[in-house]
């Protein structure tokens, strides 16, 4: 049978974007809030997040995916 999972790969990703390949049974709305809570769980990924980006962007860059992708693994 053939292996039909996607690669995943770091990349810019919007919020949603990203927040749903973590939940896709999730509404784009419900799957973000869920990854936010994720990534405030996670000890230090909020900080590290400060530090790459603004906070108030609609995207994440790569280098925001890696950090989160390194904490919470692959989507």
């Amino acid at each position: 049978m053939k292996d039909t999972q996607i690669e995943f790969r770091i990349r810019a990703y919007g919020r949603t974007e990203l927040a749903q390949l973590y939940c896709p049974t999730l509404t784009p709305g419900a799957a973000y809030r869920k990854l936010r809570q994720w990534i405030a769980l996670s000890p230090g990924l909020t900080a590290r997040l400060e530090t790459l980006g603004s906070g108030k962007s609609r995207t994440w860059t790569p280098a925001e995916v890696k950090e989160i992708v390194e904490a919470l693994g692959e989507p």
